[in-house]
C-alpha cells in the first residue's frame, strides 16, 4: 500500500521501511559481501512491487549523488542509466524532514553521539514508526532502535534484477566503493 507524501503507511499497511545510502550504495562496495547483500535486497523489493516500497529521505538520496559526483564523467555515464532505472522502476517515497524530525534528532538521549546526518534520519524514522535498513556498521551496532542491518549473503547467493536493469547494473559496476566512504 502506498505512503502517503510524508512517508506514513496507510492504516493496517505495517511501519514503513527505510533505506539509508549506506545500503543503496552498498550496492556498489567493494567488499562482495556487502554488495551481494545490498543488491539482494533490492532485486527482492523490486520483485514485490508494491509490497516492496521502501523510503527514502532527500538528504540519503543526495549522500548517494555526492558520492558519485566524486567520480569522473565516464564513470557517472556508466552508473546513473542504472540508478535511475532503479529509482524510477522500484517503489521509492523520497521524503524531506518535518519540524518534528529536527527537533526530535537533537532531543532524543538514545540519538546522542550520532553524526547529525543519522541523528536525523533516526529520528525520521521513529517519528513515523518505522524501521531503517542499512550497510552501515555503526548504525548496525545500535540497539533499542528501529535498524535492521542487511543480512550478509551467502557465499554465492545474489539475486538478479530483471532485463534490461541487470544489464545496466552489471555496467555500473564500474564504480566500487570502500566500505569506509559508505
Amino acid at each position: 500500500m502506498p505512503a502517503d507524501r510524508d512517508g506514513a503507511r496507510a492504516a493496517g499497511a505495517g511501519p514503513a521501511d527505510f533505506v539509508d545510502a549506506t545500503l543503496f550504495m552498498g550496492m556498489h562496495s567493494k567488499d562482495d559481501t556487502v554488495r551481494a547483500a545490498a543488491k539482494t535486497f533490492f532485486a527482492r523489493r523490486l520483485a514485490a512491487g508494491e509490497a516492496g516500497r521502501v523510503v527514502m529521505s532527500w538528504e540519503q538520496v543526495g549522500r548517494c549523488d555526492d558520492l558519485v559526483w566524486g567520480y569522473g564523467r565516464s564513470v557517472q555515464d556508466d552508473y546513473y542509466p542504472f540508478m535511475d532505472v532503479l529509482h524510477t522502476d522500484l517503489a521509492i517515497d523520497r521524503i524531506g524532514y518535518d519540524e518534528d524530525d529536527v527537533r526530535r534528532a537533537f532531543t532524543t538521549p538514545e540519538l546522542d553521539g550520532l553524526p547529525a546526518h543519522e541523528r536525523l534520519l533516526l529520528a525520521q524514522v521513529v517519528g513515523r514508526g518505522g524501521r531503517l535498513y542499512t550497510a552501515s556498521p555503526r548504525l548496525s551496532r545500535l540497539t533499542g532502535l528501529p535498524v535492521a542491518p542487511v543480512a550478509a549473503a551467502a557465499a554465492g547467493e545474489e539475486e538478479s534484477f530483471p532485463e534490461p536493469l541487470e544489464r545496466l547494473y552489471r555496467r555500473s559496476l564500474v564504480l566500487t566503493v570502500v566500505s569506509e566512504d559508505l
